[in-house]
């Protein structure tokens, strides 16, 4: 067995288990240290990595998402599923296409979703149509890969449940394996998704419920996107208006054990 199938059958295994956290590392370091941490996957974040880049969210291409998730497969022994936004392409061969190109890097899952760049959702025949495609290129692999479908709708402005609902569960017809709506607020909203479908549901990190709270309304998986991302940036940008506003070096006295976590 190949290091990769070991880190797929690993992921897979984690789904068919308790419910567990998939943090979000933007980079090589953040990845060293959340696997010393102990966490047992990862995913990408295509806004923490956007950033890194030194832009907005959904800026990347699909070259530099790659070049990233060979990095991060390479930095850990923790299997790697990649945020792979629209496919970077409307068309299901785009979406296809994605999923092919990460897996040859060593990841052993990711993520499309429903909606466009261009700022709009795709009809829900046409989003089922390429959540197909990328499940039919995830069987054709020597590995398992664990493909996550998305539907946008809370995250971007349209929070219809009941739509949200309906487009998750054409997805599990299409193939998808884990399903995912990422901006649901509430533990109703949650526990309504939850219920609907029979494929483990990853929720995104809500900071005012807690781990349990998500899980007793049926998460499998939850992620918290790219805010570990801000949290850091926050810190660094506190430090430096301290810095530049009153000459206070304080936050700079602080120490990591870096010697351990990028051992």
């Amino acid at each position: 067995m190949n290091r990769q199938e070991k880190k797929a059958l690993a992921f897979r295994a984690l789904h068919a288990g308790e419910a567990f956290v998939i943090p979000n590392p933007w980079d090589v370091g953040s990845a060293r240290v959340l696997a010393a941490l102990g966490f047992k996957a990862l995913a990408t974040t295509s806004s923490g990595f956007a950033f890194t880049l030194g832009r907005p969210d959904g800026q990347a291409t699909l070259d530099e998402v790659v070049e990233h998730a060979a990095a991060l497969d390479q930095a850990t022994e923790l299997p790697i599923s990649v945020d792979l936004e629209n496919g970077y392409g409307a068309d299901p061969e785009s979406a296809a296409l994605a999923v092919l190109r990460v897996a040859e890097v060593g990841a052993v899952g990711g993520s499309i979703e429903d909606y466009d760049p261009a700022g709009h959702i795709y009809d829900l025949s046409h989003a089922t149509e390429r959540v197909a495609a990328a499940a039919q290129a995830s069987r054709r692999l020597d590995v398992p890969f664990t493909l996550t479908a998305r539907a946008e709708n809370h995250i971007r402005g349209h929070p219809d449940l009941k739509d949200t609902i309906a487009r998750l569960r054409a997805f599990e017809d299409a193939g998808a394996d884990v399903l995912y709506a990422p901006g649901l607020r509430t533990l109703d909203e949650i526990r309504a998704v939850c219920q609907a479908v029979s494929k483990p549901v990853n929720v995104l990190a809500v900071p005012g419920l807690s781990f349990a709270d998500l899980v007793a309304a049926g998460a499998r998986r939850v992620s918290v996107g790219g805010s570990l991302t801000w949290v850091a940036v926050r810190a660094m940008a506190d430090a430096a208006e301290a810095i530049r506003d009153a000459g206070d070096f304080s936050a700079l006295g602080a120490r990591l054990p870096l010697d351990e976590w990028l051992a």
